[in-house]
């Protein structure tokens, strides 16, 4: 599967032309959509029979949807927490 829209040059330039982040990002957002998806399935299907929301949208992918949130927008990062969390990583050589 290859990212076609939006294209990757885009999403390159939303998260500084950092794969990582890009990819960090649109996985964090991704877990968190199948997560709602799941809930809300569960919620619904507990009180009536027809599951409209998960209707809706299934057949979408949830990286997809990142993506395009990440395109758009809608979905970002904070750069002093992203320098901080990466900091905490990466150790230094004696």
């Amino acid at each position: 599967m290859s990212v076609i829209k939006p294209e990757i040059d885009t999403l390159l330039e939303k998260t500084e032309h950092n794969p990582f982040l890009l990819c960090s990002i649109a996985s964090r957002r991704a877990c968190d959509i199948n997560n709602m998806l799941r809930g809300q399935h569960l919620r619904v299907t507990a009180i009536q029979e027809t599951d409209d929301i998960t209707t809706v949208m299934s057949g979408k992918d949830p990286v997809s949807i990142a993506m395009a949130e990440i395109q758009s927008d809608t979905l970002g990062f904070v750069h002093e927490e992203y320098e901080t969390s990466v900091k905490g990583y990466v150790t230094s050589e004696d």
